[in-house]
């Protein structure tokens, strides 16, 4: 494996020809060019003749269309256009949609039927609308039908999840059920063998999962079952079939994710570095067989991916050589290997890559055209810091970039600490619209991979564990006071902001510490008490590992918990929410928007009519981006560039 690299030194800009307030700067990075003019790409499928994606349309409402692509037609939606292609299990979803042959099948999101599409003819739906959710589909041609994880709601009952079959005729079968939950059905080569994880409360998947293996009859119906690998305290992530029907997993038991091979002999490939995600979505994948002896994989070191050719049977990877950071949902198939990819200069792409072709790599298709001058470009600079209990962490940090701007003479930028959302998550260092969106205006953003993040190995992920609230707090402080430190932020213009779970650790930042002077919550946590009563199932006993057991540690939750602590509030904040998130229902947000007006301290809220847990609407995502530019312009006078409504703030004083 390759080294883990030393944190490269932090760099001022580039000087720029004009002064200017930070904050004040024209930026070629517009709100409608990040709405109206960039798709989100998501999971991929492929067969020997065609790719498939997904891309989410802020300008269409949000809606998320199913595309085809083939070297003779290049791409084509095939969905119908009054469908949005997505699931909704789990609440977060991932991959619903599988593609076979000539044949495509996907989760309409309106009726939760699954349609059929032969090449790019007219979608037929094969299930009843009877409320059933689906995702993780596997195509098992051989026996006709779809295998997939199936959630359905249960009045006055937790949702049960299973593994179910489903005939192309719409019959629907269970394959496996009991768990609390299942992921990741692979079918072995022959037919024969269905592996799958499946997971129990308390635990997240993240925690402990178990890899399951099921022999299968003539009709495909689970006979014997073993179980492969996992437990309560080890996570198992992405079973997979070679193509000569030897099974491979990823496991955490050594204290990285690494890549198993089960059978006999079996194989560990021993790796300080990480080939596993948390399994938020369905459909993630870190690594494909393009053959029996070789593997193409992406992994993590030191919380930066990479990608390489990985020969099974010597354990020796051989790095490929791409401006790519990022490598989601890699898939391949013969030479060809296909994901969705994110570097650190320009938009994600879907991108093909062809082993010993004339032609080893194709974009697909682009999430963006946007044209931003390469000099207005922040690059992320990789930063390790101290923080508390003698320990580091990570972020990545970008200075502000614009060709046409340079900070007043003697000025620092403010700087916008983010948090990732999860917790159970990472920063990257892939090229985001939105960071770019702030650096071009003159504002510095560290994006913080606080204790508790992935891509650094089990103990770093553990360490959130009963201490949420309290290690991701620090680390984000830690992160502002060290760019404080090295002169290249403003020390009165440190502002924190977070989405979900970042926006629980935003308002906890701001109630019990005093490092930062403004702060943006998007649809984050006030209250932990309300959160482990009220909300899905997936998350349901998160807080468990988090922060305790509900409700015997009742007394941690209420001290943890910012709304019960207000009084340490003292600057202003900004929330952001959307009317129909069934994660962080709207109650938390306005509960803390009350006590902050009753405090007279500045605060502004918007609520997104249409929006749940994460903005899609283009609207939706323009008026947020304005708001909080608007937001920061009063708090921190100055004049944001072009036309900005400014947004109404309560107990702003003048």
């Amino acid at each position: 494996m390759p080294p883990i690299s030393d944190t490269k030194p932090i760099s001022d800009p580039k000087p720029a020809p004009c002064g200017a307030p930070c904050g004040s700067w024209t930026s070629p990075v517009t709100e409608e060019s990040i709405t109206r003019g960039t798709v989100g790409l998501g999971f991929v499928a492929m067969t020997p003749d065609a790719v498939y994606w997904t891309e989410l349309r802020p300008w269409d409402k949000g809606r998320s269309v199913l595309v085809r692509h083939t070297a003779q037609s290049g791409a084509k939606d095939i969905s119908a256009p009054d469908h949005t292609v997505r699931s909704r299990v789990h609440e977060y979803g991932g991959r619903a949609f599988a593609a076979a042959g000539d044949t495509a099948w996907y989760l309409n999101d309106t009726d939760k039927r699954i349609y059929r599409v032969v090449q790019d003819g007219t979608p037929e739906p094969i299930t009843q609308d009877d409320g059933t959710d689906y995702a993780d589909f596997l195509p098992d041609p051989a026996r006709s039908r779809l295998i997939a994880v199936a959630e359905r709601s249960r009045p006055g009952q937790e949702a049960e999840n299973l593994l179910v079959a489903i005939d192309f005729d719409g019959h629907v079968t269970p394959l496996a059920e009991g768990a609390d939950f299942y992921a990741a059905p692979r079918l072995s080569p022959d037919g024969q063998k269905l592996a799958w994880i499946e997971w129990y409360h308390p635990n997240m998947p993240w925690d402990g999962t178990l890899c399951r293996e099921a022999q299968l009859d003539a009709n495909g119906t689970p006979t014997t079952l073993r179980t492969v690998a996992g437990g309560t305290d080890t996570s198992v992530f992405q079973p997979e079939y070679a193509p000569d029907g030897r099974l491979y997993y990823v496991s955490d038991e050594s204290g990285f994710w690494n890549l198993y091979r089960d059978g006999d002999p079996p194989a560990h490939y021993k790796a300080q570095a990480e080939f596993g995600l948390p399994h938020w979505q369905f459909g993630m994948r870190t690594y494909a067989f393009l053959d029996t002896h070789t593997a193409v994989v992406t992994f993590a070191v030191a919380g930066e991916w990479r990608l390489a050719l990985f020969d099974l049977d010597t354990g020796k990877a051989t790095p490929i050589d791409l401006p790519w950071c990022r490598f989601d949902g890699l898939l391949a198939q013969g030479n060809r290997a296909v994901f969705c990819g994110a570097r650190p200069d320009g938009p994600a792409a879907i991108v093909q890559l062809t082993f010993g072709g004339a032609q080893p790599e194709t974009i697909l298709r682009a999430a963006s055209s946007t044209d931003i001058p390469d000099g207005s470009i922040s690059r992320p600079q990789a930063i390790t810091f101290p923080t508390e209990n003698d320990q580091v962490a990570h972020a990545f940090f970008y200075a502000p970039a614009n060709t046409e701007y340079c900070p007043m003479d003697g000025e620092r930028p403010p700087l916008i600490v983010m948090g990732h959302g999860g917790p159970t998550g990472q920063a990257d260092p892939g090229y985001s619209a939105k960071v770019q969106f702030w650096t071009t205006r003159g504002f510095a953003v560290a994006d913080v991979n606080y204790g508790g993040s992935t891509g650094y190995g089990r103990a770093y992920r553990r360490r959130l564990l009963g201490q949420w609230g309290i290690v991701d707090v620090d680390d984000c402080c830690n992160a502002a006071k060290y760019l404080v430190a090295e002169g290249l932020v403003d020390p009165d213009r440190l502002i924190i902001v977070g989405g979900s779970a970042g926006g629980y650790t935003t308002l906890s930042a701001l109630a019990f510490r005093s490092v930062f002077k403004a702060g943006r919550s998007s649809y984050g946590i006030g209250d932990l008490e309300t959160l482990a009563r009220d909300t899905h199932k997936f998350e349901s006993r998160y807080l468990d590992s988090l922060i305790g057991p509900w409700p015997q540690e009742k007394a941690v939750y209420h001290a943890r918990s910012p709304l019960h602590h207000t009084d340490g509030l003292d600057c202003p904040i900004l929330f952001l929410q959307g009317a129909e998130d069934k994660v962080v229902p709207p109650n938390q947000a306005e509960a803390m928007v009350e006590v902050l007006k009753e405090k007279g301290l500045p605060v502004a809220y918007l609520l997104f009519q249409g929006e749940g847990h994460g903005f899609r609407g283009a609207e939706s995502v323009r008026d947020a981006l304005q708001a909080e530019l608007s937001f920061y312009g009063q708090i921190f006078d100055f004049t944001p560039a072009g036309d900005i409504s400014p947004i109404s703030i309560t107990n702003l004083r003048s």
